[in-house]
């Protein structure tokens, strides 16, 4: 199973967001995480299409697109043309989930599917063998910087189990309050792909990205 930070940019100094792109590059990270929020679907509104453009000139790393948004089957080509490698919505934010997988995979790119700490594991079960990711969000979205939900982490162990069990090749991404002190125990319940904001970009990213990726297994 291979580990994978992704630094979200959401928590990155927008005023040198060029510079922050280049220093999780240069500390390696394999990914970037851009968070999409529409003020809609959440609380908050933040990056848009023109920013993943930037995001894509200013680096060649893998860009993890996380869509926060109602109807993103609106919106995932646009994403897609701007740069997205992979592109993650919410099972809660629309009523054709199948088809914005099949829309994601037939412009070439990878899908992913997100579900709230409200949302259980058993609702995500009929996309498993269509996606290659579940974000199992381990804070409520539309805000960084809240505090890890710990009974995400028994969710994350049940996903894992039952993606074992089917056989199936999907990744576990979790999302939010993920730092050096928690990110072993959410490794231990099956997690393999790591969204982290504040834990990289507040203090020394490099010295920042080390600590986190560090706890990987070999």
């Amino acid at each position: 199973m291979e580990y994978i930070l992704s630094p979200s940019m959401l928590s990155c100094n927008f005023l040198q967001a060029g510079e922050d792109l280049k220093k999780i590059d240069k500390a390696g990270a394999q990914w970037v995480h851009i968070d999409v929020m529409d003020g809609v679907f959440v609380p908050n509104i933040s990056m848009g299409i023109p920013l993943v453009e930037a995001f894509r000139k200013g680096t060649e790393r893998f860009l993890d697109v996380h869509l926060m948004i109602i109807q993103p089957e609106k919106y995932i080509e646009r994403f897609i043309k701007a740069g997205a490698d992979l592109v993650t919505f919410h099972l809660e934010a629309t009523n054709q989930p199948q088809e914005c997988i099949d829309m994601i995979h037939r412009l070439g790119r990878k899908a992913g599917i997100s579900i709230k700490p409200g949302t259980t594991v058993e609702e995500v079960l009929p996309y498993l063998d269509s996606v290659e990711m579940v974000l199992v969000m381990t804070v409520e979205p539309g805000f960084g910087g809240q505090s890890y939900i710990e009974y995400c982490t028994d969710k994350v162990r049940k996903l894992r189990s039952i993606i074992t069990a089917r056989g199936v090749d999907v990744d576990i991404q979790v999302d939010g309050g993920i730092g050096k002190d928690n990110v072993a125990k959410v490794i231990e319940a099956g997690a393999n792909i790591f969204v982290a904001g504040s834990s990289v970009f507040k203090g020394d990213v490099e010295a920042n990205v080390a600590a986190l990726m560090e706890q990987f297994p070999e």
